[in-house]
């Protein structure tokens, strides 16, 4: 059984997030009334995940947040945003928060986003040693534009980094979170052309709502059905590249660019990209916007990543 405790000073809040996380039988919900209750009820006994609001009395979500990396680094947190709070919420995801939601969109993306944080951080140890005896890992994917090929690729890199020593379990999670997003998008918004403004209809893979039989009917139509995503990982000692293209139109880069700080928090659309550019060293784009680079440094600090290269 899955343990997630729920922290935000409004009782109703907390109950609507409960609520919402309670339809799955394999989670059970514990209540937090601010930051100090929050770390008080962790240290009795560790959640699996933490989902925080960010403005709270006594000590608010980034504390929180700071103090999670710092005692209990193998509980991610997922932060819920409310309008005004971006820029905290910025500061964050730098501190190595796992992901956020933000709270006009909780019925839509909450339980999505707690399942698929918690389906990264139990990675599968099982090739841990022998990853730990190679120095060098390198691989190129073709993929057809079929979401369900993203986590197996996930979990493939998230071993290689924490065994090769590029990061620690949070850092392992970001990786993870960073990568399936820009897959996702090449498939998305790039092989599909499936645009930002039909969010509202196409969701994200897990959230149990897209409509898969039109996905389906779109990867079946001229010229999405012929188009796959390149994906070229390279993970050394030093510092894991990926490199994701996929073969749609583009899309402007200043997009892109602009997803980095807390305005870009407010438009639900570019979730994807502002969560890359928070948990990578380095993202890029070619100008035509149908490729991205990013790249993750051994032991680099949450503080630096994601900043616009």
């Amino acid at each position: 059984m899955v343990k997630v405790l729920i922290v935000d000073d409004s009782a109703v809040d907390r109950r609507l997030a409960g609520g919402l996380l309670q339809r799955d039988g394999g989670i059970t919900i514990a209540f937090a009334e601010d930051g100090l209750d929050a770390i008080a009820k962790i240290e009795a006994g560790e959640p699996d995940l933490v989902v925080t609001d960010l403005q709270m009395p006594r000590m608010d979500g980034l504390k929180l947040v700071t103090a999670m990396r710092l005692h209990h680094a193998d509980v991610p947190v997922i932060l819920m945003t409310a309008h005004g709070s971006e820029e905290t919420a910025v500061e964050a995801l730098a501190e190595g928060a796992a992901s956020y939601v933000s709270k006009a969109q909780l019925a839509d993306r909450l339980y999505e986003t707690v399942r698929n944080v918690l389906a990264m951080a139990s990675m599968d140890r099982s090739y841990e040693r022998l990853i730990e005896c190679s120095t060098k890992a390198e691989f190129v994917f073709y993929l057809e534009s079929d979401p369900t090929l993203i986590d197996p690729l996930v979990d493939l890199v998230q071993q290689i980094v924490v065994s090769m020593g590029i990061c620690d379990a949070p850092g392992r999670l970001r990786v993870g979170v960073a990568l399936e997003q820009a897959v996702l998008n090449a498939m998305v918004r790039g092989n599909l052309e499936i645009s930002f403004d039909q969010s509202s209809e196409w969701r994200e893979h897990k959230t149990g709502s897209i409509d898969l039989e039109r996905l389906q009917q779109r990867r079946s139509q001229s010229p999405y059905r012929d188009r796959k995503v390149y994906v070229h990982a390279k993970i050394t000692r030093d510092e894991a590249r990926f490199v994701v293209r996929d073969e749609g139109p583009g899309f402007d880069v200043a997009i892109a660019e602009r997803a980095t700080d807390a305005k870009a928090l407010e438009k639900h659309s570019g979730r994807g990209l502002v969560l890359m550019h928070h948990f990578m060293d380095e993202v890029r784009f070619n100008e035509t916007g149908n490729e991205v680079t990013m790249v993750k440094r051994r032991g680099s600090s949450p503080k630096h990543a994601g900043r616009p290269t």
